[in-house]
């Protein structure tokens, strides 16, 4: 199963595009920017309570077969502005 490569921050919208440095995902591949993370959740996933860590970049050649996702997923979670 392939990555979603969500392309927002749960906690505040920003723009996560494929290849954004400061994007950071738990196991359910839950989605947030790298501020909000440490800022507003402790660098925890407020949906599952995992870890935290940084999003792997999807090879600009493979986005072709396997794009990232669209659907923007935007959750009212505790700290978040």
């Amino acid at each position: 199963m392939m990555l979603e490569l969500r392309p927002n921050c749960e906690c505040c919208d920003k723009d996560l595009p494929n290849g954004a440095t400061d994007a950071v995902i738990c196991t359910y591949e839950c989605t947030f920017c790298a501020k909000c993370a440490e800022t507003n959740l402790g660098n925890r996933c407020p949906n599952c309570g995992g870890d935290l860590v940084k999003r792997p970049t999807r090879p600009v050649n493979k986005l072709a077969k396997d794009p990232a996702s669209t659907k923007r997923v935007l959750k009212a979670h505790a700290g978040c502005p």
